[in-house]
């Protein structure tokens, strides 16, 4: 059995705070979630959840750090210094020591 919710008053929308929008995010988004089944906690639609991401990854201003970590190279014992980046969607890139800061940068915001 389904259950349903009834909005009587003015207000014919649900309103979710700061917070529970946080929730929902971090539940969908998690390494392990499923927007689908999130949804469905949350009684909220795919559409909105997606909706809310896009509106939180463009109120980002400025750099976000992530945690790095430095592994050695296999080698002839040679220091290149070069930049090695996994993104969630699968996409791998590497940042030679060469290239000039702003196509680093133009990069990185291409694949976000």
């Amino acid at each position: 059995m389904s259950q349903a919710i009834l909005l009587t008053g003015r207000e014919r929308r649900r309103r979710w705070s700061r917070d529970e929008r946080a929730e929902i995010l971090a539940a969908a988004f998690a390494p392990d979630g499923i927007v689908s089944e999130v949804a469905r906690r949350f009684d909220v639609s795919t559409g909105l959840i997606y909706t809310w991401r896009r509106q939180a990854l463009a109120a980002e201003v400025g750099p976000v750090f992530v945690p790095a970590r430095v592994v050695g190279l296999p080698g002839n014992g040679a220091v290149e210094t070069a930049m090695f980046v996994d993104f969630p969607n699968g996409a791998k890139v590497r940042i030679d020591c060469t290239a000039p800061a702003e196509l680093a940068a133009a990069v990185m915001r291409a694949l976000k």
